[in-house]
């Protein structure tokens, strides 16, 4: 039982409304096959796997590898903690239209705040800030167009997204001084002194 009902907001309806009246069969397959890209399960698997490869990689790398991991454990389960304490309904099952032209169902009824696969983005747009600018502006393109899917899918309001994309970069910047500090090699100095 949640704790706290959420409504969507005029400009949440307004925008589910557009896209209810404009979107077809292509561009939701288009967008569901995107969408795949923020999956918790995918990315999970993935930056596992970045940490088994990182191990005989240099110390910052590996720094980097264990970052990731913790981000994106951390990252998938939040939104599964706050779904159980707030009850907003998706999108998708307020409209009919939208069914019409192509839009799937998401996900449990009730579960739409926050966007999941917004927060597993905003963090990874947050962790890109590490690398540079080229590489850093490409990740957070790419991680802002993946969270727009679950708007276009009528998964989740925009509300939903903008709160999950901050709830990950949130999370990801909290975890940053653990996760990436240096740790001392040199033995501790057991010296008595007088």
């Amino acid at each position: 039982m949640a704790l706290v009902t959420v409504k969507p907001t005029r400009i949440d309806i307004a925008i589910a409304n557009e896209i209810a009246d404009h979107t077809n069969p292509e561009l939701e397959g288009t967008a569901e096959a995107l969408t795949w890209g923020a999956d918790e399960h995918v990315l999970l698997v993935l930056a596992a796997a970045g940490w088994l490869f990182a191990r005989r990689r240099p110390a910052e790398e590996r720094r980097a590898a264990n970052h990731i991991l913790v981000v994106s454990l951390v990252t998938a389960i939040v939104p599964h903690i706050l779904k159980s304490a707030f009850n907003q309904i998706r999108p998708d099952r307020l409209t009919i239209r939208g069914h019409r032209r192509g839009i799937p169902f998401s996900g449990q009824a009730r579960d739409a705040f926050p966007s999941g696969h917004a927060v597993h983005m905003g963090a990874l747009a947050s962790a890109a800030g590490l690398l540079p600018p080229p590489r850093r502006r490409f990740v957070r393109v790419i991680a802002t167009a993946l969270s727009l899917t679950r708007i276009a899918l009528l998964a989740h309001w925009a509300s939903d997204v903008i709160a999950g994309f901050t709830l990950g970069i949130v999370i990801e910047r909290i975890l940053r001084p653990w996760t990436l500090a240096r740790r001392s090699n040199k033995p501790a100095d057991r010296r008595i002194r007088s």
